[in-house]
């Protein structure tokens, strides 16, 4: 079964973001929800996943439930994104507009990876 260029495309973008948790871990850290336990072991646990699920939708046998990892974890994450928000520190110095149009693209990746389950 050959897989459609565009997931590989989805993939390098969570291999690459995956990487990228271990690049600069104080980024990620930053945006994690205060309420939320060990900022730093969910960096690492979000790191990893991104990496290996980004891995799996490379593989035809498991990329349907690699892609519905990738809408769970989406899911996971969100809260990350309205934290940015509404939390001046968080928000890494992006304008508030950038950060509004983050939310509803969590749904455009959800939708992105439906497509593949």
């Amino acid at each position: 079964m050959t897989l459609p260029w565009h997931l590989y495309v989805m993939a390098a973008i969570y291999i690459l973001a995956g990487l990228n948790h271990f690049r600069v871990p104080r980024l990620y850290q930053r945006i994690i929800p205060p309420a939320l336990p060990s900022p730093k072991t969910l960096n690492i646990i979000s790191g990893i996943a991104e990496l290996l699920l980004g891995i799996a939708l490379c593989i035809p046998a498991v990329s349907p439930w690699a892609a519905w990892g990738i809408i769970a974890l989406l899911i996971a994450v969100f809260p990350a994104n309205v934290f940015m928000y509404t939390n001046e520190r968080a928000a890494l110095g992006m304008p508030k507009w950038v950060l509004l149009l983050r939310l509803p693209l969590h749904l455009v990746l959800i939708a992105w990876a439906y497509l593949y389950t």
